[in-house]
């Protein structure tokens, strides 16, 4: 019996000839210009590059927060294009978690609350229950009722680990998560977004200036002046094949 070959899986993030352009002052802004791009379901990339290359803009463009100019972007099989803005927010409710530099918490609402705040809005009875899940995998059970104030930075951001993965994401964008803590915080938060990542089979797209970091993802994307310029699979990556 001939056994046909297995179809590669479809992407989880497909960029097709994507620019954005921005008004400015001066005229037109090229941000992204002509970008391609595609990442596996469970992989996890890393995107480096100058400041001002168009990394952030990019991982915009594929978590539906910026429209893009021209091109396509397709998330969870989903054309982004024809896709209203409640559309859009749907999807990222449905299929995304964010992780940014900055904390993002809301300094009134406890840890628990922060976590739940999304789940709350999607009209999940069993919010405050997952939140309190999310909480004890990033080590914070001890922390339910504290608000931000109370927590340390790393704390904070692991709240905010604990709110991009309650809903079990297909799709993790982290923009620099460690620019606001010290080194040691800042590798234990990236030990426990690896760690999750795997765990759940997330695609973890992650931005960074930190290219020991980098070289632990399955594959560098390199991007300057609008335009990937490298990608390639890392050592560990090649290794582990």
């Amino acid at each position: 019996m001939t056994v046909s070959p297995q179809s590669p899986p479809r992407p989880l993030v497909r960029l097709a000839d994507v620019h954005l352009d921005m008004a400015s002052d001066a005229g037109t802004v090229n941000i992204l210009r002509g970008v391609s791009l595609e990442i596996a379901p469970g992989e996890v990339a890393a995107l480096v590059g100058p400041s001002g290359a168009g990394k952030s803009s990019l991982m915009m463009v594929a978590g539906g927060l910026e429209r893009a100019t021209s091109g396509t972007v397709e998330v969870a099989g989903q054309d982004l294009g024809p896709l209203d803005d409640d559309a859009r927010a749907r999807l990222r409710r449905d299929h995304l978690g964010i992780v940014f530099q900055g904390f993002h918490l809301i300094p009134t609402m406890t840890a628990m609350e922060n976590v739940a705040l999304p789940l709350e809005f999607a009209g999940r009875g069993d919010a405050f229950a997952l939140a309190e899940g999310a909480l004890r995998r990033v080590g914070l059970g001890h922390r339910l009722s504290h608000y931000p104030a109370q927590l340390s930075g790393g704390e904070q951001q692991r709240v905010a680990v604990a709110r991009a993965f309650v809903g079990r994401p297909k799709l993790l964008l982290a923009d620099e998560p460690t620019g606001n803590l010290d080194g040691a915080t800042g590798r234990q938060v990236m030990d426990l977004l690896f760690e999750l990542a795997r765990a759940d089979g997330a695609t973890l797209l992650l931005i960074t200036h930190d290219m020991a970091l980098a070289e632990r993802c399955d594959r560098v994307v390199r991007i300057a002046d609008g335009q990937v310029t490298d990608d390639g699979r890392t050592a560990a990556r090649i290794a582990a094949q």
